[in-house]
């Protein structure tokens, strides 16, 4: 049977109620065919995750309403080794309380720091550097990357070919493994690293396992900026403020209205890039700002115009349907907005430097 993980939000929580709520979802769970696996309570920000093996999402709202009246706000599926991946168990921790009638009480958050670390496509290093020698380039990157993660306690998480996410438990923790690798990675500079850092929570809009941090990862890395740490003020605010100001110079720090500003245009991206006909006139109006409102924050922001921040994001959707897909190139030019292969052929060239092609053949290659 397929994994849940579901949302309880509830103000005021503590994890002894918890803890009684989960016992009465395991009396009730063969009822339902499931199986109440584990779960998390964060009682600061009011809210709890459980992890339940079910038929479907009605069988855990169904039982969750019968145990104890309280319905998920959202119900995602997931893969048990990402989440292991993500919070480091799927099962109940071995330091968990017991109470003296045996309740086990777990008081564990599944709030975590997430990190991306990316470097300039191995495919497009090949242009200016030996096969051999981008191997070796990129090896010392997750060499150096995986070493710093593991030395403040971090789980890599996911991995590519260019890049990895990694999932700590303290802000100030991720924040140092991203200094050291910036440290001992600075002088290669062909490397172009980016690292971005946000926190998040697993199950929140989207339907993936933490979706909405991740996708904020993406934001701030597809900023044109020179910065090469990029976090927002939610991780500012978990730092130390020595360990920050030591390291101020290397980092753009988004503030809460910028991220929200950004969350926006990235969505509108997100819902319209398939379309030809979308530009920044439809960008505009869509987001309800006027083009000179909208050109502004985007200079400022993205360090580039609305109209090459539309071409480039398809560009980038491109680039990963090349990578992850079997499509023709000219399906994939019609699926990312361009019209025409030929328009997007030019594009491409003139974004990466090489025919979408010669990056397809070469990226395939690499891989065989």
């Amino acid at each position: 049977m397929p994994i849940y993980m579901d949302l309880h939000i509830v103000p005021g929580v503590n994890a002894k109620d918890v803890a009684d709520a989960h016992s009465m979802d395991v009396l009730l769970e063969k009822e339902h065919n499931c199986k109440c696996i584990t779960y998390w309570v964060d009682e600061l920000r009011g809210h709890v995750f459980c992890l339940i093996d079910a038929p479907d999402k009605e069988s855990v709202t169904e039982l969750h309403n019968r145990a104890h009246g309280l319905a998920p706000h959202k119900i995602i599926e997931v893969e048990p080794g990402l989440v292991h991946s993500f919070l480091g168990r799927i099962t109940d921790p071995e330091n968990a309380q017991t109470t003296e009638n045996g309740l086990i009480v777990m008081d564990d958050t599944s709030f975590r720091i997430l990190m991306s670390l990316k470097i300039t496509d191995p495919v497009l290093l090949q242009k200016q550097y030996p096969a051999e020698e981008v191997k070796q380039l990129t090896n010392r990157f997750f060499t150096c990357a995986g070493k710093e993660i593991l030395k403040q306690n971090g789980r890599e998480v996911q991995k590519e070919p260019h890049g990895l996410v990694a999932s700590f438990v303290s802000g100030e923790k991720a924040f140092a493994a991203a200094v050291a690798v910036l440290e001992q990675l600075q002088e290669l500079n062909q490397l172009g690293l980016c690292i971005s850092i946000h926190a998040g929570e697993p199950v929140m809009q989207t339907d993936k396992l933490f979706g909405d941090t991740l996708q904020t990862l993406k934001q701030l890395q597809l900023l044109n900026r020179d910065k090469p740490i990029r976090i927002t003020n939610g991780v500012r605010e978990l730092l130390d403020s020595a360990l920050f100001l030591n390291h101020a110079g290397d980092v753009l720090v988004l503030s809460p209205e910028e991220e929200n500003f950004l969350n926006r245009l990235f969505q509108t991206l997100q819902e319209h890039y398939s379309e030809e006909a979308f530009d920044i006139e439809s960008c505009y109006t869509t987001m309800a700002m006027s083009k000179s409102q909208l050109y502004r924050k985007t200079i400022a922001l993205c360090g580039t115009s609305p109209n090459n921040l539309i071409k480039e994001y398809r560009l980038e959707k491109a680039t990963e349907l090349i990578r992850s897909s079997n499509r023709s190139l000219s399906q994939i030019s019609f699926d990312t907005g361009f019209g025409s292969a030929s328009y997007f052929t030019k594009c491409f060239k003139q974004k990466l430097g090489v025919p979408p092609l010669n990056y397809q053949q070469t990226y395939r290659q690499a891989g065989s």
